[in-house]
């Protein structure tokens, strides 16, 4: 018997893994996340499966839920949203699985981010504007934060920054930031990413704040601010340039033979 966590990907159905849609499909047992996966995947569960919403159950409760599939010997699918390996709450649940001798397995899938960069339409490395990428988030009735982790610690890098769970607390944000980026510097928020209500707007970071609740972009949202955002001016990327193609093909001098 294994458990296998499936990154479900941001909301979008057609948006999961060959991989784990395979898994889905054939495993008895379906551990889902309430509202965040969508119905269509869920029509994908073998007809006769057990089909568990922990949207309300505890962490020990899925572990029931869990041994009891152990006991009987039917394979899990843990389907979860996003991609397991950022705010996925897998850790704790692998750290019990180990504990217990349960056998597991992560499928990976699209985050978030990735999905809210498409919505944009935009790459976030751009060859000499950025080339790192800060995902993070904001705590205020979640887990605490470590304390050298705050985005005005972060924010002095001027990465491109990406915060989850966050949106309620945008006129925070701005004023962590804006020592840092400036109010002129490009932001974005994407709500509900690859979802048919998906929400896009673009601004700058002082109007942040304003356009949050002016939208209502409150649920499954994403902030993202820096300048590669706006970025147009720059040298195309050395993957690709002509200067590339004469470099690797200048072969190094021959080794004398000893």
């Amino acid at each position: 018997m294994t458990v296998h966590f499936i990154g479900a990907g941001p909301g979008a159905a057609d948006l999961i893994t060959v991989r784990g849609l395979r898994l889905l499909q054939a495993c008895p047992v379906v551990l889902y996340a309430g509202a965040l996966v969508p119905d269509e995947l869920l029509a994908e569960c073998r007809a006769d499966a057990r089909l568990v919403d922990t949207a309300h159950l505890d962490l020990d409760q899925i572990m029931a839920e869990i041994v009891a599939a152990h006991e009987a010997g039917h394979d899990v699918a843990r389907l979860q949203s996003g991609d397991l390996s950022v705010f996925s709450a897998v850790a704790e649940q692998v750290r019990r699985l180990e504990a217990a001798g349960i056998d597991y397995v992560l499928v990976p899938g699209v985050p978030a981010f990735a999905a809210a960069a498409a919505a944009l339409g935009r790459e976030l490395t751009v060859p000499t504007v950025g080339q790192t990428i800060i995902l993070t988030r904001l705590a205020r009735n979640a887990s605490a934060m470590p304390e050298h982790e705050t985005i005005a610690t972060l924010g002095r890098s001027r990465a491109l920054m990406a915060l989850h769970l966050a949106t309620h607390l945008a006129d925070e944000v701005v004023a962590e930031l804006a020592p840092h980026y400036g109010l002129d510097c490009p932001a974005a928020v994407v709500a509900m990413a690859s979802r048919p209500e998906q929400v896009v707007w673009r601004g700058t970071l002082g109007e942040l704040g304003d356009a949050v609740r002016d939208h209502g972009l409150r649920r499954t949202a994403i902030i993202l601010v820096g300048q590669v955002l706006a970025a147009s001016e720059f040298r195309d990327s050395h993957l690709y340039s002509r200067e590339r193609d004469r470099h690797d093909c200048a072969l190094p001098p021959p080794i004398a033979p000893r």
